[in-house]
């Protein structure tokens, strides 16, 4: 009997460990599944297929990589817009950017100029502001556009720290090829092109009033002939001047509220951008913080430091994917350093697919490769959305696995809200679904059985994957006209237009079944889907559902609020000194100089 007493106190020990040690385990991982640090990594028009880990085998990206093996790749992940700003509105709001006026009805989708007056508007709620709410520190580094100012040049009413980032360093538009010399100009052909008619006019005009005055026919008031030409040079040395110095206009870096650099210096800019992010991770080492760390790779201009450039198998587009590549093992690097690994969850994508049609003026290609993939950048064929998406957080997430599940950039809203314990809006539709269920494998379907794809404010195509099918449908009720004709993309035009003559409608709508045909080479037709206008017929209603739920809104892009206003130009100086200021090399050359 005393040996059968000492037998079970012993195992009553050993079973009273196990519930101990199982409580204190299950204690360690709810603790570490809520108030993660998130760090969001976003490059710019990096195409699906330039990465290791979606198949390239010729590019050099060990550290995205790394986060594919050591984390969950999604295969089938959309960006919610083929263009910058709208795609951006869209990751920060969990929302269709056409829900927050961020999708434009004219030819011009995104933010050209820093002296614009559009931009996210204030009532839209982004996760740094929720984040921000529960105490979490927030940064944006690196590319904003999404606007800045409204009614002045330093009211900031769609800066970064009005939409609940705490610290900014960067770019309020974007990385152009005008900001960098001798990368030539995105807006010289198309100022070619809008300009000839009107100057032939406003001088067939000019020269035949002149003509009839001189012979009598009609009498012109000399001094409303004056007036037109003072008008029409007017015109003209404003353009000109605009133009001459839109780089110190508009490519400029920011440390909050400050022009530190005006205008934009590349040099070491990779360097910088990453040394800021790395500085904000170790202020915030003991508590949560989110950090989006926004690349201008792979955007043109193009550029990679010393230490990169000439070394890839791709030209100056390898060199810069290599750059950035470094910068995201620099970043991991940090978190080991400090422990934060296990604590934080970290997210990899592009906001949208390749820009397909970039070539330097010297015929060498500098966009990038979207794989297995139809079109690119501003177009809604799979080139321009499908979508890096990379998601590691050891421990709590599965290591290694693939989910080709449909999934957006929208998801990131409410998944990164609900892990900090934050309440999503209640007065407003969010469209992304929490990816949380997905990645620990708790479910196998994704939430999104609908995603509408826009090109600009125009519906263009919608994606069904139904319940009970492994089928991803996918319909067109318009393509964009590819120029040359049997290229794949708009070359003569640089990017695709949503309307008018450079589109083709289609009645009854293209019908793909991605699953068997991701390439979007052969569209279905009654003959070859014996369900073709049943398909349609669930999709139409879909329409009318998602129709019925949008409201009017201002529209951030009409032309009016995308012209240069003059009042707004931000500038360090004065606009007679030409704009120019670098505290940020002054600083660092301090810096450098003391260490």
């Amino acid at each position: 009997v005393f040996h059968l007493f000492l037998y079970i106190r012993k195992k009553m020990r050993v079973l009273l460990f196990l519930v101990f040690y199982q409580c204190a385990m299950n204690s360690v991982k709810t603790h570490s599944a809520s108030n993660p640090s998130v760090i969001l990594l976003m490059a710019d028009d990096l195409g699906i297929g330039d990465l290791g880990c979606y198949g390239n085998r010729t590019l050099r990206t060990p550290n995205i990589d790394r986060l594919a093996e050591e984390g969950v790749t999604l295969t089938q992940h959309i960006a919610a817009s083929p263009l910058c700003t709208p795609s951006r509105a869209a990751f920060l709001t969990g929302r269709y950017p056409i829900r927050s006026g961020m999708a434009a009805f004219s030819r011009v989708g995104v933010f050209l100029f820093s002296a614009s007056s559009g931009g996210l508007p204030s009532e839209e709620i982004t996760f740094a502001s929720l984040l921000k709410q529960r105490g979490y520190a927030t940064a944006l580094i690196g590319k904003w556009h999404l606007g800045m100012n409204c009614e002045s040049s330093n009211d900031f009413c769609h800066h970064p720290l009005s939409h609940g980032f705490d610290y900014f360093y960067g770019l309020t538009v974007t990385n152009f090829r005008d900001c960098k010399p001798g990368q030539g100009s995105v807006f010289l052909k198309g100022v070619q092109k809008t300009l000839v008619i009107p100057v032939q006019i406003a001088g067939i005009t000019l020269v035949s009033l002149a003509i009839v005055q001189y012979i009598g026919l009609l009498k012109v008031p000399f001094q409303a002939l004056s007036y037109c030409l003072l008008i029409t040079a007017i015109s003209f040395a404003g353009l000109i001047f605009f133009f001459y110095h839109f780089r110190h206009l508009n490519c400029f870096l920011m440390r909050d509220h400050q022009i530190i650099q005006q205008p934009l210096s590349y040099e070491n800019l990779t360097q910088r951008l990453t040394k800021e992010a790395m500085q904000f991770i170790g202020r915030n080492s003991d508590a949560p913080f989110l950090l989006v760390l926004s690349y201008l790779h792979v955007h043109t201009a193009l550029y990679a430091s010393k230490n990169f450039k000439g070394k890839s198998k791709h030209g100056l587009y390898g060199d810069a994917v290599e750059e950035m590549d470094w910068s995201v093992g620099q970043i991991l690097d940090m978190l080991e350093k400090y422990n934060l690994s296990d604590k934080t969850l970290v997210y990899f994508t592009s906001d949208q697919g390749a820009h397909v049609e970039e070539i330097s003026s010297s015929g060498e290609v500098h966009g990038g490769y979207n794989g297995i993939y139809k079109g690119g950048k501003s177009t809604n064929w799979e080139g321009g959305i499908r979508v890096p998406g990379l998601l590691r957080w050891p421990g709590v997430i599965q290591a290694g696995a693939y989910i080709d599940e449909p999934t957006s950039n929208m998801d990131v809203f409410p998944t990164i809200v609900k892990l900090a314990e934050a309440q999503l809006p209640s007065d407003r539709v969010i469209d992304g679904h929490d990816l949380m269920p997905l990645l620990q494998g708790k479910v196998t379907r994704s939430k999104h059985e609908f995603l509408f794809h826009y090109c600009n404010a125009y519906l263009n195509a919608v994606r069904w994957h139904p319940g009970n099918s492994e089928s991803v449908w996918k319909v067109f009720f318009f393509t964009p006209n590819f120029s040359p004709e049997n290229s794949n993309g708009c070359y003569d035009s640089h990017v695709c237009f949503c309307h008018g003559g450079f589109i083709t409608q289609h009645d009854p709508p293209l019908l793909f079944d991605l699953s068997r045909d991701p390439e979007e080479k052969v569209p279905l037709t009654p003959e070859t889907e014996s369900r073709f206008y049943e398909i349609l017929r669930v999709i139409h209603l879909a329409v009318d559902n998602h129709t019925r739920s949008l409201h009017a809104v201002p529209d951030q892009l009409s032309w009016n609020n995308l012209l240069w206003k003059p009042w707004l130009q931000p500038c360090c100086s004065s606009l007679f000194q030409s704009c120019y200021c670098d505290y940020d090399s002054e600083g660092s050359l301090l810096e450098a100089h003391s260490g």
